[in-house]
């Protein structure tokens, strides 16, 4: 007669050395409700896997791991003695985009036998995440790279800004209703500074305005450079200290 409440730990260390390739079981007690999400987090399944997740308290898991990086997630079924629940853990390091229309390659239930839930697993689960998979990754792979964002410097330059001239109008405008003055000869923006109060204030807004666009922004400004014909002066020798006398 099969105990109510199966071994887990010792079923995923057996069903690690029957399923084909090399397996690693890492079993863990829940010290808390809460712990059973944080270890499903990146369950692929919206069955019977997950439902048992959303609607019932698991006091254990496992998690099975293939040396490919391949994982499995492991639970008791809930008011059963003798069966288990398998469901596959998807890869963490691929787009969440490249999920989408992708069917869940959702879990099973494999008997408290070890080499029957292997074969079953083989032979129904891991087909499945490997057709997923492939889909998951091919939809990543077509996925646009995403572009840096536009960058606009802006130099000091004596009592001037120039500001390297922006791709987009409307960036651009920005820079004219601040009170930048085009240079055609340099290809730049000039923004005068005889008030540099005003000029302060004018390329602090029209920064944060080229922030909002999405353009980034890169301040520069001049290094300051030693006084011509001038040597450097030597760090004062310290007096040494009066002799004492008695």
């Amino acid at each position: 007669m099969h105990d109510p409440t199966p071994d887990l730990a010792s079923f995923a260390i057996a069903l690690a050395d029957e399923l084909p390739g090399n397996w690693t079981s890492e079993h863990h007690a829940h010290a808390q409700y809460p712990d059973q999400f944080a270890r499903a987090e990146h369950l692929w399944d919206m069955n019977l896997v997950a439902h048992a997740i959303a609607e019932h308290v698991l006091d254990q898991d496992a998690v099975l791991t293939r040396d490919d990086g391949t994982r499995l997630y492991v639970i008791p079924r809930p008011r059963s003695g003798e069966e288990f629940l398998v469901g596959a853990i998807a890869p963490a390091d691929i787009p969440a985009e490249a999920f989408r229309t992708v069917r869940e390659p959702d879990g099973i239930t494999v008997p408290d036998d070890p080499a029957q839930a292997a074969a079953d697993i083989t032979t129904t689960l891991l087909p499945r995440y490997d057709k997923a998979l492939a889909q998951v990754r091919d939809n990543a792979a077509r996925l646009a790279p995403a572009l840096p964002p536009e960058l606009v410097v802006i130099t000091l330059s004596g009592r001037d800004f120039h500001v390297t001239k922006p791709d987009r109008a409307d960036a651009a405008e920005i820079l004219t209703d601040n009170g930048c003055v085009y240079d055609k000869d340099h290809d730049h923006f000039v923004l005068p500074g005889e008030d540099t109060a005003a000029q302060a204030q004018a390329i602090q807004r029209a920064a944060a305005q080229l922030v909002q666009l999405g353009i980034g922004i890169s301040v520069r400004l001049p290094q300051a450079k030693p006084a011509l014909d001038t040597a450097p002066v030597a760090a004062p020798t310290p007096a040494a200290p009066a002799a004492r006398t008695r």
